[in-house]
C-alpha cells in the first residue's frame, strides 16, 4: 500500500484520486459528523457555502443543518454550531443533517472523484483504517485541512499518522496522538479559554482516539455528497 499527503490549503499538484482518499478534519467537523451518526442521523450532506447549505437544509424533510465559518463561530440560524460536545446529548434518530464549515466540507468537495473517499477524524481512525484495508486500496491519500497560516494542523497531521501505521502494522500508542491533537496550534486554542465557540468539552471529545467503532465512507446522492 502506498501513502501520500496533501495540505489543503497548500498551493500545490492535485492528487490522483483513482483510488482511496482520506479527508481529515479533527478539530472539529468529522468528529461532529461522527457524533451525530452515532446519535442516530440518518446521512449528513456536506455542503461547501452556507447559501448552499441552507438551500440544501430547506429541501430535505426534517433536515437540521449543523455549521461554522473559518475559526469556529456558528453559523447564525444554523440548528447547531460545528461543536461535537453540544450535539453528544441530542437525539438525532431519524434526521438528516446538512454540514457546511470552512475545512473538512471543503476536502471532501475538492477530491469528490476519489474511487473511494472517506471524511476521517481521531474518534473513528481504526475503524477508518479498517475499512480502508477491507476495500483493499492500492494508494491512500490524506487530506489535511487543518493546517493555516496561523496553525500548524498537528491533530490532523497526527491523526494521519494514526491511520497510517495501523495500515502498516506498526505498534502504536493511542495516548502519543491524542496528546498531539490537544497541543496542536488549534488545540491550545481551545485550552487557552478565550475563545466562547471553543469549549474545552470539544477538545477532549476530538482527542478520545477511537471512541467510536465505524468508519464514515462518503458517497454519491446525485448531485451530493452524502456520509451515512
Amino acid at each position: 500500500m502506498k501513502f501520500s499527503r496533501i495540505f489543503l490549503n497548500r498551493l500545490q499538484n492535485q492528487v490522483d484520486t483513482a483510488d482511496t482518499v482520506v479527508v481529515i478534519d479533527v478539530l472539529r467537523s468529522f468528529t461532529t459528523a461522527a457524533v451525530a451518526l452515532a446519535n442516530g442521523a440518518t446521512a449528513i450532506y456536506p455542503v461547501e457555502g452556507i447559501a448552499a447549505a441552507q438551500v440544501l437544509a430547506g429541501r430535505i424533510a426534517g433536515a437540521l443543518s449543523v455549521g461554522a465559518v473559518g475559526g469556529g463561530d456558528p453559523v447564525p440560524g444554523f440548528d447547531f454550531g460545528n461543536s461535537p460536545s453540544a450535539l453528544l446529548p441530542v437525539d438525532l434518530r431519524g434526521q438528516p443533517m446538512v454540514m457546511s464549515t470552512a475545512a473538512g466540507v471543503r476536502g471532501l468537495q475538492r477530491y469528490r472523484q476519489a474511487r473511494r473517499l472517506y471524511a476521517a477524524s481521531l474518534v473513528c481512525a481504526r475503524a477508518t483504517a479498517e475499512a480502508i484495508r477491507a476495500a483493499g486500496a492500492d494508494e491512500v491519500c490524506f487530506v489535511i485541512t487543518g493546517e493555516w497560516v496561523d496553525r500548524d494542523g498537528d491533530e490532523d497531521i497526527a491523526c494521519a499518522d494514526y491511520i497510517e501505521a495501523l495500515l502498516c502494522g506498526q505498534p502504536v500508542e493511542p495516548a502519543v496522538f491524542a496528546e498531539r491533537v490537544r497541543t496542536s496550534d488549534f488545540g491550545r486554542r481551545f485550552t487557552a479559554g478565550t475563545w466562547p465557540n471553543l469549549p474545552l468539552a470539544d477538545l477532549d471529545l476530538c482527542a478520545e482516539v477511537d471512541r467510536f467503532d465505524f468508519a464514515m465512507p462518503v458517497l454519491h446522492d446525485g448531485e451530493h455528497l452524502v456520509i451515512r
